[in-house]
């Protein structure tokens, strides 16, 4: 049966449709002969009891420079679609806390992927504290004495703002790196959130693997590996995505969590371990598919929408 989908996502005609797994989701999901709707966040409201959107109908294709056609704008009831995808970028601020507020009040039965409450309570960097085993140390705070003495405690270590996403305002401080006062100084000044600190893992220069789960069922993963002097490997600062295969321990980690992403309803999860320690669940907009896809061969799209067709079935 063909589905009504609605992507909640940043603007389609800017999407990078090489590398963006939003796009090959919707391709797959027309390939299945369901109809896309597209509409940005700013676009989302609560009107008189009704959660509502303005967008534009659309059809994808791979063809770089003519990859979209859209259809006319138009005001929609999203309770009419059978599934909304929450595909926006972070940074997880209270404009996206919001959207998420909004989705609740059309799921589950509009089926919200992933399930807008668990994105909410679930972000990247908080969720992995519930697995502290598989964790590297980590800290979360914003007095600056307690990250000084875990400084002093594991020598190497990488601060980073807690909601942020793709790579950007992570540091590397060494033990006698003196920018440690300023880094404080400049996070505070930007907002009131604590950072993340985390022992720094040296291997993460032989990549940062990005494991990717189904329904709580892995389907593969790349590895990230940093551009030359950076500590980051993220693709978004210039990692080099290349094929990799699961280690034991890997596989460990993923069966040790999938109980907990299943019964949250999160659906699509894209994992970081880096030398056998977890550092990230990513489940507000994870990337990888058309990396894997490539590498591998492995429809991550496919795994989703069957997934999906199976909790509506349901």
């Amino acid at each position: 049966m063909a589905l009504n989908v609605a992507l909640q996502m940043d603007p389609l005609e800017n999407v990078a449709i090489d590398g963006d797994s939003t796009f090959r989701i919707g391709l797959e999901a027309q390939a299945r002969g369901h109809r896309l709707f597209q509409y940005t966040v700013d676009r989302l409201s609560y009107i008189a009891g009704s959660v509502r959107a303005v967008g534009r109908d659309v059809t994808l294709r791979r063809e770089a420079g003519d990859h979209v056609t859209f259809g006319a704008w138009r005001d929609v009831d999203l309770r009419e679609f059978d599934v909304v995808w929450l595909r926006q970028d972070p940074p997880f601020d209270m404009g996206y806390v919001t959207s998420t507020h909004l989705l609740d009040r059309i799921h589950p039965e509009t089926l919200v992927v992933n399930d807008p409450f668990w994105v909410r309570n679930s972000p990247e960097k908080l969720m992995v504290l519930d697995f502290p085993d598989l964790t590297p140390p980590t800290v979360i705070t914003r007095d600056i004495e307690i990250i000084r003495s875990f400084r002093a405690e594991h020598g190497d270590i990488i601060v980073k703002p807690l909601y942020g996403n793709g790579g950007a305002g992570v540091f590397h401080l060494r033990p006698d790196d003196p920018n440690l006062s300023s880094l404080m100084e400049m996070f505070g000044g930007i907002n009131r959130e604590p950072v993340i600190a985390q022992r720094y893992l040296p291997a993460v220069t032989q990549g940062d693997k990005r494991i990717i789960l189904i329904d709580g069922e892995v389907i593969g993963a790349i590895n990230r590996v940093p551009a030359e002097g950076e500590a980051r490997s993220n693709m978004h600062v210039g990692g080099r995505p290349e094929r990799t295969a699961l280690t034991p321990r890997e596989r460990e980690i993923c069966n040790t969590i999938a109980p907990t992403l299943r019964e949250k309803g999160l659906i699509f999860t894209g994992i970081d371990v880096i030398d056998g320690w977890l550092t990230e669940i990513n489940v507000t907009s994870p990337t990888g598919l058309q990396e894997l896809e490539r590498f591998d061969g492995v429809n991550g799209a496919a795994a989703i929408w069957d997934a999906i067709e199976r909790r509506r079935g349901r």
